[in-house]
């Protein structure tokens, strides 16, 4: 078989997608790709200034591309239903929600503007309510995808569901592991109820590897000192998301990654997370704090 790059993504023509954390790394490789093939894009960035320069980087590769940015800050929940709000009100599609965006490793315990642990704030309820909210939208749709950005870091993840906010014992490393498990406990979760309310749509996971992007700066100075060696290009660290927003013969909930090096570096696969992402019953009790947490139910 040989290996999955953007030359096997069909055409998007015609679809509506937003890419979460766009303005650098992973989410502005994909930008480009799905730029390149037609796509309608959304770039959702916290930073407009950061935005900007990459909204430039997207015009320049792809002369013409059908690209706009949008304010979305993660880490504050009134900014996803501002983002969200405001996305219903300017379109009548959503084909793929690219939840891309993250954070890893902060050099202290800090807090979303709600006050949730930063990491379990931004990478998984942000996203969680960022998707709620567009489920209008993405009902509406023929065909519709959410993809979600996890790590190899789940590997070593577990859900603190009496402590999710890490307000005891704060370890940065765990915290981050225990976000990126909550993405593929949620997008199999999400992908289980789509499917039990015949939804047409699918929720599939996926991760980049080890990819040399902006995350990378806050990981430590022995990450940081052997990045450079295990690493892949974030062009390379962006296929296995893309592979999961475009591959027409995926069912979803699937896992797409990378299978060379220890899953580190490859071209993209269906790969298998850990036993306890499969977790049906940790996976109920996550959802339910996470609506409870965002105070965001979704109206299926």
């Amino acid at each position: 078989m040989s290996n999955w790059t953007t030359a096997n993504m069909p055409d998007q023509k015609g679809k509506v997608i937003i890419v979460t954390g766009a303005n650098s790394g992973v989410g502005l490789q994909a930008t480009i790709a799905l730029c390149k093939k037609n796509a309608t894009v959304t770039m959702a960035v916290r930073d407009l200034t950061k935005g900007s320069k990459a909204l430039a980087e997207v015009v320049g590769a792809v002369p013409g591309a059908n690209v706009s940015l949008a304010v979305l800050d993660l880490a504050d929940l009134d900014s996803v239903k501002a983002f969200a709000e405001q996305f219903v009100k300017n379109n009548t599609r959503l084909d793929v929600l690219m939840n891309n965006a993250g954070v890893m490793y902060p050099a202290k315990r800090e807090v979303t503007k709600q006050g949730f642990e930063l990491q379990i704030g931004t990478n998984h309820l942000g996203h969680f309510a960022l998707t709620a909210q567009l489920m209008p939208l993405i009902k509406r749709t023929p065909h519709a995808r959410i993809v979600s950005q996890a790590s190899l870091a789940h590997m070593t993840g577990d859900i603190r569901l009496n402590d999710i906010n890490w307000q005891r014992g704060y370890n940065r490393i765990q915290a981050y592991a225990q976000s990126k498990l909550a993405n593929l406990l949620f997008i199999y979760e999400l992908d289980r109820r789509l499917k039990a309310r015949n939804i047409d749509a699918k929720a599939i996971a996926a991760h980049p590897g080890v990819s040399r992007t902006n995350l990378m700066r806050t990981s430590g100075f022995m990450i940081e000192l052997f990045t450079p060696l295990m690493a892949q290009s974030a062009e390379m660290g962006a296929l296995p998301i893309l592979r999961a927003a475009t591959d027409e013969s995926l069912k979803g909930g699937e896992y797409i990654g990378p299978t060379g090096l220890m899953g580190m570096r490859g071209y993209p696969e269906i790969v298998k997370s850990n036993k306890k992402s499969y977790d049906v019953q940790l996976a109920k009790e996550l959802w339910v704090l996470s609506e409870k947490m965002t105070g965001v139910r979704f109206e299926f």
